[in-house]
């Protein structure tokens, strides 16, 4: 694999590999699940096709989840011998399936590089609602201390045919397994598995173009929602190119204690952060979606509760409490149920939209903060990588 010195932070990180669209680029064939639909079109007239065949290539691979060109029926069989030619369609293995209780399932898929990745998918049929956390990147470079993958590092970013990849994938998954409703199970989508979405940015950015297409999944972008641990630049860029909704992983109240379990906090400090969700565009009756995960002694005093109101009384907003899901080999304990509660009655005393969020899934490791399908406690990212974004510097 071709490799390149990255500058971080003003840290020079030397041998990490290329990830993401550079990688893409480098490869002699692209995941065709990665182009624009204005590429497709671009590869449909360089084939000497009729333009119509692009609709009906984006529809084969973004609404019937074509996983092979021999399924793409209504195209001819030369057509799809040049497709297979000059790209490549190569969906993600599923690698392990594993049940909640709770009606939860995670999904461990194996890249075309041979890496794992988790996605989770959690039904909720009292309100017709089946949501996907999808993963942006192998591994994390967030470092948060609570987190499991965050032990993981940063292996690298997802293209954007791996992200829509595990969309496409698990919709056609409960299809075959008569758990959904076609044409498209899937009714919201919320970017919060392995990785910092807004540290993939472009990839991202890309993958939601074409869940968000009429011609492809047509997703709702009232349905879908992209966390962060508070990459200011990002965000503000988030707001002004897309209309999806924004959470932000706040759990803390002072910039000591977030700077000891967020590094991030460590670039962009706590005030830093509200201003940029001050300033992200809203649309009437939206609110921005603090999560903040409580650890016992703390971040849950009575004092926290105060701060937590005044912060979040500067945007619009609503507070998602979570029970901390202990991971084995870090240092952190739950705060007990009565104290989230009290924290829900507190800031909804205070006028402040706060519920407790149910942990789906802890059975298998799949609640928030539980997913690391490689690595382990102990392995953590690379001096340097922490709290600043990757950034080419030359070769």
């Amino acid at each position: 694999m071709e490799r390149r010195t990255w500058r971080v932070d003003g840290v020079v990180n030397v041998n990490l590999p290329i990830v993401g669209a550079e990688a893409e680029a480098a490869s002699a064939r692209p995941d065709i699940r990665s182009l624009s639909r204005g590429e497709i079109a671009a590869l449909v007239a360089r084939l000497g096709e009729k333009p119509f065949r692009a609709g009906q290539l984006f529809k084969w691979l973004h609404q019937k989840y074509a996983l092979s060109f021999d399924e793409m029926t209504d195209l001819s069989k030369a057509f799809r011998a040049r497709l297979a030619e000059e790209t490549r369609l190569e969906p993600l293995v599923l690698d392990k399936e594993q049940r909640s209780s709770d009606g939860t399932i995670k999904f461990r898929w194996k890249t075309g590089d041979g890496k794992l990745i988790e996605s989770v998918y959690m039904p909720d049929e009292e309100r017709g609602r089946f949501t996907l956390c999808v993963s942006t990147q192998v591994g994390c470079a967030m470092g948060c201390g609570f987190c499991a993958t965050g032990t993981m590092g940063l292996s690298r970013n997802l293209t954007p045919g791996e992200i829509v990849g595990q969309v496409h994938q698990v919709n056609r998954f409960l299809l075959e397994e008569g758990l959904g409703r076609g044409p498209r199970p899937l009714t919201n989508l919320v970017f919060m598995g392995m990785g910092e979405p807004l540290h993939n940015y472009e990839n991202l950015k890309a993958s939601l173009d074409v869940l968000l297409a009429e011609e492809g999944p047509n997703f709702s972008h009232r349905h879908v929602t992209v966390s962060t641990a508070g990459l200011v630049p990002q965000i503000e860029r988030l707001g002004k190119e897309t209309d999806v909704k924004l959470a932000v992983s706040l759990n803390a109240t002072t910039d000591e204690v977030r700077d000891r379990v967020m590094p991030v906090n460590r670039r962009w400090k706590i005030a830093e952060l509200m201003e940029a969700c001050r300033k992200f565009p809203m649309k009437i009756g939206r609110r921005i979606t603090f999560e903040y995960v409580l650890f016992a002694g703390i971040n849950d005093t009575d004092e926290d509760l105060e701060r937590l109101a005044k912060l979040v009384r500067q945007v619009p907003a609503k507070v998602n409490l979570i029970q901390y899901n202990r991971n084995e080999g870090l240092p952190y304990e739950p705060s007990p149920p009565e104290r989230v509660q009290h924290f829900v009655d507190g800031l909804m005393k205070r006028g402040v939209q706060a519920m407790a969020r149910k942990n789906r899934g802890r059975d298998i490791l799949a609640a928030c903060g539980q997913l690391a399908a490689e690595g382990g406690p102990g392995r953590r990212p690379a001096k340097g990588i922490l709290t600043g974004q990757l950034a080419p510097r030359g070769g």
